[in-house]
């Protein structure tokens, strides 16, 4: 019996889950105050595909950084 190598370019990590329990939807914004997804992407979560996961992290992004912006304009 041979052993097969495996490319490491084909080893693909699966998408995390930015959950980092703290569970909270803003009112304002209607995004958790843990991880800054809406209701719908964290119900669909489990169901989403690694590019669905990976544009809510994208978008995640996006949203952090406009958080960001309102949380310094409120600290003034």
């Amino acid at each position: 019996m041979t052993a097969t190598a495996v490319d490491p370019q084909e080893v693909v990590a699966p998408v995390p889950s930015p959950c980092i329990n703290v569970c909270r939807m803003d009112k304002t914004n209607g995004w958790c105050e843990g991880c800054l997804r809406t209701i719908d992407e964290i119900r669909g979560w489990s169901t989403y595909d690694d590019t669905e996961k990976r544009a809510v992290w994208d978008t995640l992004d996006a949203r952090h950084a406009q958080w960001m912006a309102q949380n310094r304009q409120t600290a003034k």
